[in-house]
């Protein structure tokens, strides 16, 4: 039987969750969310995207 107290029950401490809306997202950012491996022409791509697409650019990868 497991205690209704453990731990993994308990919902995360707001001080603990952000959006990541706290500071702006760099490309190296968006190719990590993409699940791919940072290289300079993903870098180049992801820079191009935030400047055009602004925050729409992670909002597509990220719900």
């Amino acid at each position: 039987m497991t205690d209704s107290t453990d731990s993994e029950s308990e919902p995360t401490p707001d001080h603990l969750l952000h959006t990541g809306a706290e500071s702006p997202v760099d490309p190296e950012d968006l190719v990590m969310a993409s699940g791919r491996t940072p290289t300079p022409e993903l870098v180049e791509k992801a820079r191009k995207d935030l400047e055009e697409q602004g925050a729409a650019a992670v909002e597509r990868l990220l719900p």
